[in-house]
């Protein structure tokens, strides 16, 4: 029998959308909600500590702080590679800026956070699902099946 366990993560960002024609063109900020899915064999041994589970939510939980919320949360995200990269030479309380080589949509942050989560997941444990929250209306989604050729 095949299973998935789900963990959702919540953490504040900031971004700037260079060359942007709308009311988003300037520095803002959502309360994003990572929703990360994965898949596994459920562990079917009574004598070990994580019997019945695919991973234990608290590992999984570390896996995606260290992986994503941890550089993500209460950043700047800038397109590094426009005149935005300015916002990097701030000398003071702004120490937190992340240069991306994308412009930082959501569409864009989402692709880089599967491909953090993928490379920091186990070998036994496979990302099936991530979706990225912006606002309660609006996120982008990432599917395994829509990625395999």
């Amino acid at each position: 029998m095949k299973l998935r366990v789900t963990k959702i993560f919540d953490f504040e960002t900031a971004h700037a959308l260079w060359g942007y024609d709308g009311k988003c063109k300037n520095i803002h900020g959502h309360s994003y909600k990572l929703t990360i899915s994965i898949t596994g064999k459920v562990i079917q041994d009574n004598t070990a500590v994580k019997n019945g589970m695919i991973i234990d939510f608290s590992d999984l939980k570390k896996i995606i702080n260290k992986a994503v919320v941890d550089d993500f949360d209460h950043a700047l995200l800038v397109n590094g590679e426009t005149p935005h990269a300015k916002y990097a030479e701030v000398e003071s309380g702004f120490s937190k800026i992340i240069l991306c080589p994308y412009q930082p949509t959501c569409e864009n942050m989402l692709i880089d956070m599967v491909k953090r989560v993928r490379l920091a997941l186990p070998a036994d444990i496979e990302l099936k699902y991530a979706k990225l929250q912006e606002t309660d209306s609006s996120f982008a989604e990432w599917y395994l099946s829509d990625n395999t050729y």
